[in-house]
């Protein structure tokens, strides 16, 4: 089992700051399935004003075919077009036009 941890950064439109929080108050059962069955644990999501930081730990062997699979998923895909609207376009790298993957610079598991 590899295990590998994500830090992610993007940024919500101010106006909707709420309804992303509102959606996150009660996600969708499907979609954390989907979540899981992807191989992702830990998952959790912060705000600090309009910026948002997720973190979670990927335990799979294909990170790329899980996200795929994800992609895939009919009611993830519904659930982003709840979601995806709540951002700003935040493209630092290419793979996502709403999260930046961040690079991680120290990990402590005393």
């Amino acid at each position: 089992m590899v295990q590998k941890k994500f830090g992610q950064i993007g940024k919500l439109k101010i106006e909707k700051i709420k309804e992303y929080e509102v959606l996150h108050a009660s996600v969708w059962p499907e979609v954390l399935e989907m979540i899981s069955e992807c191989n992702i644990r830990n998952y959790s999501i912060f705000r600090q004003g309009s910026y948002v930081f997720s973190y979670f730990e990927y335990i799979g062997e294909d990170y790329e075919k899980d996200m795929k699979q994800m992609e895939a998923d009919e009611t993830t895909q519904r659930w982003w077009t709840h979601t995806h609207p709540c951002f700003e376009t935040y493209a630092m790298n290419t793979q996502s036009e709403y999260f930046h993957d961040m690079k991680q610079i120290f990990n402590f598991n005393g």
